[in-house]
Formats: C-alpha cells, structure tokens, sequence
C-alpha cells in the first residue's frame, strides 16, 4: 500500500512539474555580438531544484570553457547567464554545437522528473558498466585492466579518480565475442568476485566495492557521487597536501536574507564549475544566486545557497563538512604533481592492460586516467607520476615512448617535449605488435533579453 501510495505521489509530481513547464517553457537566448570575446548564452524557465546542473552539465560535455556566469533563481524562476568560449578562447560559431544547446535546454527538450534526478543519464545496452571503488595504490588500474582482459572484456569507456588514498572509476566494458554488453550472470557474478579482490588488496579497513550494470550513467558526476559516499574528504593528520595548495573555501551566513553564501577560490581549469555545482546539488542545496569569474588564472565563484528544507546551514559542523566536501570536488580532477600522455591507436581488448602494464613495469603510478574509444580508435589519456608520488624522471618517460612508439604515446605537458620532433622508434616493435588492429559586482553587465 505504502509503496503504491508512494508511486501514486509520485505520477501527481510528475504531472504538475510537466504542467508548469508547458505553462512555463525554457528558453534560450545566444548571442555573439554583445561580448567581444565570448558567447553569451542566457537559460530562463521555470525554477527547479538540479536545473542549474542540468544547464552547466550540457555545456561542460560540449567541452566549452565557461569564463563568466550569473545566477539566479529567487522565487518560481530561474535565470542564467553563461559567458562561454571553445577551447582554444574563440566564440562559439559552429550552429550545429549552438543548435544542441537550444534543443538540449529549450522548450523541445523533453524533461521528465526521472531524467532530471539522474541527469544526463543515457541508457544504454550496448555495454556494461562496471563501478569500483577501493583503496589507491601503485599498479591497480593495471591489476584492474588485466583482469578484466582475462576475462575476455574490453574497455571501450572509462574514467578513473584517485583522491586521498582512495580510487573510484567507472568502465563501460564489452563482451569480447560479441562486442556488446554482458548478460550472463555467472559472469557477471564472477567479474564482481574478482574486481573486488584486487581492489581490496591487502587494505582490510577500507571497504571495496564493485557495481556492474546494463544502465546508463554520466561518468563524472556518478564518480563524485561516489567517492562522496566513500567520505573521500574526511582527512588523515598526515595528509600531504598542505594548506597552501588547496582551494580557499570559505562559508559564512547572511543572516539578513537567510542564506549562507559560499566563496571558493582556485586555480582555475576546466570542469571546474560542473565540479562545484554537482557537489552542491547532491549534498542537497539550493543555488539561489551565483557569480562566477574565471577570465585569469585563478577562478572565483559565489553562491548564496540553502538546504532544500530552506535553511541555511546550521552547524559548525555542517559548515566544515561543505567547505571540505567542496574541496575534495575540486582537488579530485586535479593532477598538480602528474605528467600528463596521450595514447592514440587502434583499439583491441587487451590495450588497456598492455598499456598499464608498461606503465607499472616502470614504476609509473596512474593518478587519473580517461579511457575512450572513436572510430576503433583508443584515445587514452593518463596522468602519472612515479611509485612515490613525485614527478617521474624524464628518461623513464623516453623509454617508454621508444618502446611504444613515440607518435603512439605523446607526452603533453612537459616543456622538453617542446623542441622534439616525434619520431617513430625502430625499436616499438619489441612488444610484438602491440599496438597493432584490434561577488555579483565582479560580473559586470549582463545584457537584457527580455
């Protein structure tokens, strides 16, 4: 009865929030003639707790760079601005990329309750999702990866975090036989089994944890869900990381409108404000108003937000749980310390083992790692430093790419690359075909649509 009630409560929702939005539609305004520099796009509709997300979630996945934003969503109605570029700095011109944006966040996209909770969620039978979750240590993508080429799975997606001592990825994995997603449950069963022995390792006070499904996800913000959930925050007395290098989060409240306003400087990068604005969304807070200024080096962000019972925060404690949840958002896509490469080749199952193998052979520590496939062609990016945690000798490096074949493995942030032609390594092929087939003043104006 209970759960039919639920579900009857439910439909009701769903209707009324289907009714506001015919009442109500979104829309979307973009001009390229008011700012000098950038594309100014502005979203009005009808206000909805996670609509920020869904606004800043769709342009992040274009990958465009958001250097200005204002936000407001005071009473039944939502307004943002975004000042975005491309990643080069240019305006956005091409009308296919401007005409996703209006479809994707105009009156003819399709909104449903479901959708907005899991946003950007695509569901997908063409593979299987695999979520692991466990302690980091030197070597483990590797130890992942061979496992799952063991099991005859290729990794055709991917993304792995790692963040104070502790690793969560997210693998779109296919049957090798097939080349599509996995059904049968004895081997599903049997790839959990395994998984989480080599993610538990000899860590006996932490939980492992692996998740395999047939659905879909958004890989980034499911991984901050989950080392959320992993309390990958709570730090240790010994952390490494000193004060000076993480960002400055700072949350006070506004007593006089009963709000408690966040203010949050860092280094700036991209994804930066997707980071922040899914971590507010999923500890359950509300953007009311928001300003962002990343046009330097250094990002500057504040938001006047409230718990979705509609009080600020309350505690002390809450206080310093937000201020470090926030923290750990932003550090989590950081790779200060690691030497970024790039694979590009043709796919087969077994590379993404092969590869890490190379890298742990050599005492290369994966930090971060995004692992796509396009076209039948892998293109891998890895963040790596050395088994210690420092940055990894360059001769080490020179070898590998000798090894692999230096037009394969680029290295993409390290200055002595700079005056080095690359060249094909006679010698790659001693891997026996390895890689053969297979403050809202800062803002300024904001023009006026209405």
């Amino acid at each position: 009865m209970m759960e039919a009630a639920m579900s009857f409560s439910q439909g009701i929702n769903d209707e009324y929030e289907k009714f506001i939005r015919r009442m109500n539609p979104p829309r979307v305004v973009i001009d390229n003639e008011y700012c000098k520099n950038a594309t100014v796009i502005q979203v009005d509709s009808a206000n909805e707790h996670g609509i920020l997300l869904e606004v800043v979630q769709v342009l992040t996945d274009l990958n465009l760079i958001i250097t200005k934003a204002y936000i407001s969503s005071d009473g039944g109605w939502f307004m943002d601005v975004f000042n975005v570029t491309d990643q080069n700095g240019n305006k956005i011109t091409d009308e296919g990329v401007l005409d996703y944006i209006r479809k994707s966040l105009g009156p003819d996209a399709c909104f449903t309750s479901s959708v907005r909770r899991s946003i950007g969620v695509k569901q997908s039978m063409d593979h299987t999702s695999i979520e692991l979750i466990g302690s980091d240590r030197p070597g483990l993508l590797s130890e992942v990866s061979a496992v799952l080429t063991h099991l005859k799975c290729n990794v055709v997606n991917g993304e792995v975090w790692t963040h104070n001592t502790r690793a969560a990825a997210v693998m779109q994995v296919t049957e090798e036989e097939t080349g599509g997603a996995i059904t049968d449950p004895e081997r599903l069963s049997m790839i959990k089994k395994l998984l989480c022995n080599v993610l538990k390792g000899s860590n006996k006070s932490r939980e492992a944890k692996t998740v395999v499904s047939h659905g879909g996800t958004h890989t980034e913000r499911r991984l901050h869900q989950m080392m959320f959930a992993d309390r990958d925050y709570e730090r240790s007395s010994d952390d490494a990381l000193g004060e000076s290098q993480r960002p400055d989060v700072n949350v006070v409240n506004w007593h006089d409108r009963d709000y408690s306003v966040v203010t949050i400087r860092s280094k700036d990068r991209p994804k930066l404000l997707f980071d922040a604005v899914c971590t507010l969304t999923d500890m359950q807070y509300v953007v009311f108003h928001g300003n962002v200024d990343a046009e330097g080096p250094e990002a500057y962000q504040e938001y006047c937000i409230r718990h979705v019972d509609g009080s600020p925060v309350k505690s002390d404690a809450e206080r310093q749980r937000l201020v470090h949840c926030l923290e750990a958002a932003i550090e989590r896509r950081v790779s200060e310390v690691g030497l970024k490469l790039e694979l590009c080749t043709a796919d087969r199952v077994g590379l993404l083992s092969d590869v890490t193998r190379i890298f742990r052979e050599n005492s290369l520590n994966v930090t971060r790692a995004e692992v796509t496939t396009r076209s039948g062609k892998a293109v891998n990016t890895f963040y790596v430093c050395d088994a210690s945690g420092y940055p990894v000798d360059s001769k080490i490096i020179d070898s590998i790419r000798q090894a692999i074949g230096q037009t394969i493995l680029q290295v993409k942030n390290n200055p002595e690359e700079a005056n080095q032609n690359p060249q094909e390594s006679p010698s790659r092929f001693l891997f026996g075909g390895l890689f053969k087939s297979r403050s809202f003043c800062n803002f300024g104006l904001v023009k006026s649509y209405s």
